[in-house]
């Protein structure tokens, strides 16, 4: 029968402390960003059950005053990359132009975008259940000069 050396077992041992360590500092003082040694707070909260649920959306509006929505097929770009950096689309709207050049870029022969927003439609909830009324925000938007 095989047992661990004295030496290995200190280095597991040594190996555990240091994990737990990790562990235990990222759950007092971690964020998003030390995991998976700090808490990843997407599953770590719960929402306010009478508080709007969010659902962010990027459309644009073509030449002929339609409205198109912007999706990672007609784009390549996936929806989480421009909620990811939603705040520097809304402190720098113009940004916004590289979303029409990729629609363009993806979507040869459709109509040139006039226009690209980001759009937050807000979901009445109450008691953890959806109302069925929603608003819509607009966040960001670029307009073609």
């Amino acid at each position: 029968m095989n047992q661990l050396s004295v030496r290995g077992r200190r280095v597991r041992v040594l190996a555990t402390l240091i994990a737990g360590a990790l562990l235990l500092a990222g759950t007092l003082w971690g964020t998003d960003d030390d995991f998976p040694f700090g808490p990843f707070r997407m599953y770590s909260t719960a929402p306010d059950p009478n508080g709007d649920a969010r659902d962010t959306r990027v459309e644009g509006v073509d030449a002929q005053g339609r409205t198109v929505a912007i999706t990672e097929g007609n784009s390549g770009i996936r929806r989480a990359e421009i909620e990811g950096q939603q705040q520097a689309y809304v402190d720098d709207p113009s940004r916004l132009s590289r979303v029409a050049t990729a629609y363009a870029d993806h979507s040869p022969g459709a109509a040139p975008l006039r226009a690209v927003r980001i759009v937050v439609r807000w979901h009445g909830i109450e008691h953890a259940r959806p109302t069925g009324e929603w608003r819509d925000e607009i966040v960001a938007e670029w307009t073609r000069s």
